[in-house]
């Protein structure tokens, strides 16, 4: 079998290391972590979910007190209909996030955003439009349109002058979802540069139902691949979820994928955003551990470890503050939750919610642990110390065992004194 530095990934006329790493929020991707895919020649991604989160922490601005400050007022509130974005206050934190990141590029590869459609903020259409084109504005290489169908996102970007210029793709779980895409977006006259085929091993949410046991990552990419052959589309395939070594990555890579993208094992790396305490739970997971659950607000399963904090948290909700999955309406299924909770035990000191969780403020304090089925392996890749503890491992480290690695074996790090 061949390695993974046997293949290149062709974007328009660019050649790249045939590696993307994940987009994963809140700020879990960190530009460090994109930036280090592209000095290595692959592809990094950052992400836009809670973006004025992301830019208070790295460029201490006041985005989320001044939201709070405006609509503190509605806290008691179970109707968040009023609480809104202001939209050049996102533009704004969007561009700060985004330049940066690129203004610090180096290397011969790419750095895109992940853009997250169930991020509704109460506006969906006019929120995902800023947060696009400001992305695009900032100067990113590319988008990565995740967790939805995006069928008007394209749309959304066709007046932009960068919209045939930057790459653009989609993460889609099924060939209907990849049709449905085509189809909406065909009178933009304009095609993905590449689709990511997200397996049902993949962490975070998935785009499958509790039944996601039944399906295959390799069984849809090689319908999705077939297809595109079929109809003369010359789109680069890039598969997700499960693969954990080289050798997964190269038996893609040998059946027409373009490239792989890969998250879990950056998890625990120092250039991850992931808490080095969350980082060690990770490695202390074993599979039973490793659980698919549907406590997100946004319909849609989520995989995660089951001593994850937020799970069965009744924290009051902060759509004040946050509000980052408020539908058109203002609503958000964990409010429901809580004030059902709150009727139903009017003196707790302390509300505990099973069935939802207040995904913004977890995923803000690291809470919610979502990860990959494989995540169990996780501790197989590094070195236990004398205290019991997990070495970390470097993003350049894994990367280069994805890159050079065969046999399914994995290179431990040298171990640090």
């Amino acid at each position: 079998m061949k390695r993974v530095d046997d293949f290149r990934l062709k974007l328009g006329g660019k050649e790249l290391v045939p590696i993307m790493i994940g987009g994963m929020g809140v700020d879990i991707s960190t530009a460090e972590l994109a930036l280090e895919a592209a000095r290595l020649g692959g592809v990094g991604h950052i992400s836009d979910a809670m973006i004025k989160t992301v830019s208070d922490r790295r460029f201490n601005t006041r985005y989320v007190k001044e939201k709070s400050q405006l609509y503190k007022f509605n806290i008691d509130n179970p109707d968040k209909s009023m609480v809104r974005f202001d939209l050049g206050r996102l533009a704004e934190a969007t561009k700060k996030h985004v330049a940066s990141t690129m203004e610090a590029k180096r290397g011969s590869g790419m750095v895109f955003i992940n853009t997250m459609e169930k991020l509704t903020m109460n506006a969906p259409k006019e929120t995902l439009r800023v947060r696009l084109h400001a992305a695009l504005d900032a100067g990113i290489d590319g988008i990565t349109l995740a967790a939805g169908l995006h069928l008007g996102s394209f749309a959304l970007m066709e007046d932009h002058p960068r919209f045939r210029d930057a790459k653009l793709g989609i993460i889609v779980s099924s060939l209907r979802a990849l049709v449905l895409f085509l189809k909406k977006s065909a009178k933009t006259r304009r095609l993905p540069d590449f689709v990511v085929v997200e397996g049902p091993l993949a962490g975070g949410h998935l785009g499958f139902g509790l039944d996601w046991a039944n399906y295959d990552l390799a069984t849809i990419f090689t319908e999705i691949r077939d297809y595109l052959k079929a109809e003369k589309l010359d789109i680069p395939l890039i598969p997700a979820g499960g693969i954990f070594t080289g050798s997964d990555a190269a038996f893609f890579l040998e059946n027409g994928a373009g490239a792989v993208q890969v998250a879990t094992r950056f998890t625990v790396t120092r250039e991850c955003g992931l808490p080095e305490e969350a980082q060690q739970e990770y490695f202390k997971a074993s599979a039973e551990h490793i659980v698919v659950n549907m406590i997100s607000p946004t319909g849609y399963p989520m995989r995660m470890l089951d001593n994850s904090p937020a799970i069965g948290s009744g924290i009051r909700p902060q759509c004040e503050s946050y509000g980052y999955l408020l539908d058109s309406n203002g609503s958000c299924s964990y409010i429901d939750a809580w004030n059902r909770e709150k009727l139903a035990h009017p003196d707790a000191k302390k509300l505990e919610v099973f069935d939802k969780t207040c995904l913004c403020s977890h995923m803000r304090n690291f809470d919610v642990w979502t990860c990959g089925h494989y995540t169990y392996r996780l501790k197989d890749t590094t070195h236990r110390l004398a205290d019991g503890s997990y070495q970390q491992l470097s993003a350049e480290h894994v990367f280069n065992d994805y890159l050079y690695s065969t046999d399914n074996r994995i290179a431990l790090p040298a171990v640090e004194e």
